[in-house]
């Protein structure tokens, strides 16, 4: 059964997505087309470019995670840099561009500028990935074109919307990252000394400024979990998969395949839901009264 999906942000815990796509195609789904967010985009893009889920995993965990957030001349005012996301992106993907994609796939950044929802979905991949990934403040804004982008998960946490721009009449797979409202957030124990550039570090104390930055990211995340909270209610994808991957900060280092498997639990948790949502009953019924299946 063809299916879209909407993958959503929310930094080292998107390493589930790939235990998602691993199991709903073990159940035999075609996904035809995907939508992402943060690193939700950097998954999707990866997998219209053509990886498989072993091949994503196999790229994350070959990753040494203590120089991702390394800075460059290419970084502006920020917590922390992107050198090391940039090394990655050309060596995956190169000077690809959304033309070379297998399938349709467009991610989401926001425009400071503006204020506006941004939806990639041409020009280079790299280009995408950074567009949707910057973390405001934390990361320098992306300018492409006219845009000041920065992660698109402030206005758009889980792209069901583009998701169903891109295949309208398929059913849509939401994967959202963000905790319940009910959930208490994570503390983020994040190594200011080595990542945090030093002529910030050597001005504040080293605790205080650990605090500020775990107080900063439960911010973003409080912020980010109710706009995807009310956002899944109003764009009302077929299916919602919600990976137990809540005591997971934004930024952790993690081991990528344990956090894998808690996107393959949650989509083995889901098929019953999917299976219903795409049976032919259900499709028939939608094609002749509309709405949710």
């Amino acid at each position: 059964m063809d299916i879209t999906l909407a993958l959503g942000g929310g930094g080292a815990r998107g390493n589930s997505h790939i235990g998602v796509i691993r199991r709903l195609e073990k159940e035999g789904y075609k996904i035809r087309s995907v939508a992402g967010t943060s690193f939700g985009g950097l998954v999707a893009i990866l997998y219209a470019l053509g990886y498989s889920p072993d091949g994503i995993e196999e790229i994350f965990s070959s990753v040494d995670q203590s120089k991702l957030y390394g800075r460059d001349s290419n970084d502006g005012p920020s917590l922390l840099g992107l050198s090391g996301v940039r090394k990655l992106l050309d060596k995956v993907m190169g000077d690809k561009t959304f033309q070379d994609l297998k399938i349709p796939c467009a991610v989401v950044g926001v425009d400071v500028k503006t204020g506006r929802e941004v939806v990639i979905s041409r020009g280079f991949l790299r280009d995408g990935v950074l567009g949707t990934i910057a973390i405001p403040t934390v990361f320098t804004p992306f300018r492409l074109n006219d845009w000041e982008l920065v992660d698109g998960g402030v206005l758009n946490p889980v792209p069901v919307s583009v998701a169903r721009m891109l295949s309208p009449d398929l059913p849509i797979v939401a994967v959202t990252l963000n905790d319940p409202l009910d959930i208490p957030l994570p503390t983020y124990s994040i190594p200011v000394s080595s990542i945090i550039p030093r002529q910030i570090t050597e001005r504040l104390n080293r605790t205080h400024l650990a605090q500020f930055v775990d107080i900063f990211l439960r911010a973003l995340d409080l912020n980010s979990r109710a706009v995807a909270h009310y956002r899944l209610e109003a764009d009302a994808p077929d299916v919602i998969i919600r990976p137990k991957v809540y005591d997971i900060g934004l930024l952790d280092k993690v081991v990528v395949s344990d956090v894998v498997k808690l996107g393959e639990q949650a989509a083995e948790e889901a098929l019953p839901q999917l299976r219903k949502v795409t049976s032919w009953s259900s499709r028939m019924s939608k094609m002749l009264f509309g709405g949710k299946s």
